[in-house]
């Protein structure tokens, strides 16, 4: 997993392989921040 978060604005990004994960929600988390994010929450 590669990730970038900014300090100061509401921005990041990842770079994953979802078939090399576990299970099919690891990656919920990423989704949920995402929705947040764009929500303004």
């Amino acid at each position: 997993v590669e990730g970038v978060r900014h300090r100061r604005l509401p921005v990041f990004g990842v770079q994953y392989h979802p078939e090399a994960s576990a299970g099919p929600h690891d990656s919920r988390y990423l989704f949920g921040e995402f929705l947040e994010l764009i929500r303004g929450s």
